[in-house]
């Protein structure tokens, strides 16, 4: 790697997200992934199934 990559990557690997973060990266990578496979999936219906599994985790745990 050339050493501003280097740098770079050092940078980033000090940064601290938060929660909301967390989730919106989550919600962003499921769905592009979903679009892959199907395109009818919409960034919606991801952040309705990510509310559902958040609920089920409250129920279960």
């Amino acid at each position: 790697m050339n050493q501003a990559l280097v740098e770079l990557v050092r940078i980033a690997g000090k940064i601290k997200m938060t929660e909301t973060e967390r989730e919106e990266q989550r919600v962003r990578f499921s769905y592009g992934s979903a679009k892959i496979e199907n395109d009818r999936v919409t960034e919606d219906m991801v952040r309705q199934a990510s509310e559902m599994s958040k609920s089920d985790k409250k129920v279960d745990g």
